[in-house]
């Protein structure tokens, strides 16, 4: 595969991922961080980044002026992060409803202790959206509160028309992972980084091949592409079952889905939900993303941005430039009736989800501290899983 980045041009907790924090919890899947405020007061109800572990965490959290941890820091939010854990073959049994029950819920539990706060807000990308919507509804099979709002960005909750990626995402795929969970217990990283490359060979790999291999060009330092490169390996027991019951089955869509003992309907989830869709997104199109959203329960605002499923995610005002999205259509069935009847704004969506999370965080008060008696502060952000190979 030809370079896209150089090598340690951008590091974590150098470059990238250096919003100030501390890690106050860890156990064997994922570490929490809560990151320091940066304003005198904060909002009551604090705010979780529930990310994929298909990657490391930090795209929520990349370079100063581009991570939407430090713009939420900024706008008075007291914020915490799940940074995963790159699995290795002692990890290899994993399923779904561990990653639930000691990723996303053992977060929020961690975050009401520290915090005081009964429910968080919750903001969750792709895989760590479908997580994150699915713990909700767990919490709501359970009469349990836990999440007071979904912020589901470029997220499937639909399976049933998933785009180019579901040429990988087939029986033949989910058998591969099976295979792989008999033997060395994970999906190597490479592996995964090839399906993305290959989903958009144009951009990650030709572009490359010719500037480098041609031309003898070395490769701009990208943080997003730095990012990109630094891969994740997946619990192959987990990914065979995820892409049996969501992508083969799509079992959560159709309120089949079981796990973590609680049978999940995703029209019970009745918090307020703010889901973001990208034009160009070839991992969640945003019309599958759009039929996931009419899946909830709650009211649902639906933005509608430009660019791709990361760009799209990463999109700070200042540097917007021709980016524009789409808001307040009508809630139609389809989601081409809900864009002819939406509004096009130019710039970034970052200062209107900023306001509508602002409407549900409560009211201000001065910050907690870092970590609790219980979950005392262990280190330094970004932590230690993210920079584990």
């Amino acid at each position: 595969m030809p370079r896209q980045v150089p090598p340690g041009a951008l590091v974590p907790g150098r470059d990238l991922a250096v919003t100030p924090g501390s890690v106050v919890f860890r156990n064997r899947l994922v570490e929490v961080i809560q990151y320091a405020p940066a304003t005198e007061r904060v909002h009551a109800v604090p705010l979780l980044v529930s990310p994929p572990w298909v990657n490391k965490y930090y795209v929520l959290d990349l370079a100063p002026g581009r991570s939407l941890v430090e713009w939420a820091v900024a706008h008075g939010h007291t914020v915490f992060a799940m940074s995963y854990r790159n699995p290795d073959a002692t990890l290899r049994d994993l399923t779904l409803g561990d990653y639930l029950t000691e990723g996303l819920l053992a977060a929020l539990d961690v975050v009401a202790e520290v915090t005081g706060a009964p429910e968080a807000n919750v903001v969750a990308l792709c895989l760590g959206g479908t997580l994150a919507a699915s713990g909700a509804a767990w919490l709501a099979a359970r009469g349990r509160p836990g999440i007071r709002s979904l912020t589901l960005l470029n997220t499937l909750l639909d399976f049933a028309e998933p785009g180019p990626l579901g040429a990988f995402a087939d029986e033949r795929g989910a058998r591969r992972a099976e295979r792989a969970a008999l033997g060395g217990g994970c999906l190597p990283a490479e592996s995964m980084k090839a399906v993305f490359d290959v989903l958009r060979a144009r951009d990650l790999l030709w572009a490359f091949a010719v500037s480098g291999w041609l031309l003898g060009e070395d490769p701009p330092p990208s943080d997003l592409l730095a990012w990109n490169a630094d891969s994740t390996r997946l619990p192959a027991a987990m990914l065979a079952e995820y892409l049996r019951v969501c992508y083969l089955e799509n079992r959560l869509a159709e309120g089949e889905l079981e796990l973590a003992g609680e049978r999940l309907d995703l029209a019970a989830v009745r918090a307020d939900a703010y889901v973001v869709g990208a034009a160009g997104d070839h991992i969640a199109p945003w019309t599958s993303v759009y039929a996931g959203a009419r899946r909830l329960g709650g009211p649902v605002r639906f933005v509608l941005t430009t660019a791709g499923h990361t760009a799209g995610v990463v999109n700070p005002p200042a540097s917007a430039g021709r980016r524009r999205y789409w808001s307040d259509g009508p809630p139609a069935p389809d989601p081409d009736g809900w864009r002819a009847g939406a509004t096009g704004r130019p710039g970034s969506w970052w200062p209107d989800w900023a306001q509508w999370l602002a409407g549900r965080a409560g009211p201000l008060r001065p910050p907690p501290p870092a970590g609790s008696a219980a979950h005392p502060v262990l280190g330094s952000a970004p932590g230690r899983y993210v920079l584990e190979p």
